[in-house]
């Protein structure tokens, strides 16, 4: 889809503060984030759902391996998720770390959850 937003970082023609990327998903941080270290993670090719992802196992996986990341990186023992969707016509799960909010540096924010990958 051409005129979707996540298509659009996905091929990089818009920025975005990416945490990891593999030959099918992305993860970056949401640019209204919930809570520190905010991400979103995306397939690479566009579904409008999460459930229409044919790679629904590695998406979790991928998921997953962010989730405890944030855990470590940020001293978090709760992480919440949320599969929701309707913002953004693309399949999206967003995951953040159970803490007080503190977005002083985003870029730090990256670095700390790649560090923890």
């Amino acid at each position: 889809m051409t005129d979707c937003i996540f298509c659009k970082i996905v091929r990089k023609e818009i920025p975005a503060l990416v945490v990891y990327e593999d030959n099918l998903f992305l993860a970056f941080l949401d640019i209204h984030p919930r809570g520190t270290g905010h991400t979103q993670i995306i397939p690479k090719q566009h579904y409008r759902w999460v459930w229409d992802v044919p790679e629904i196992g590695p998406y979790f996986e991928v998921v997953r391996k962010i989730a405890l990341a944030q855990k470590e990186a940020f001293g978090a023992e709760l992480i919440r998720s949320q599969v929701f969707g309707e913002d953004v016509a693309h399949a999206h799960v967003w995951v953040w770390p159970n803490t007080e909010k503190n977005m002083a540096d985003l870029k730090d924010n990256v670095e700390k959850i790649r560090a923890a990958l």
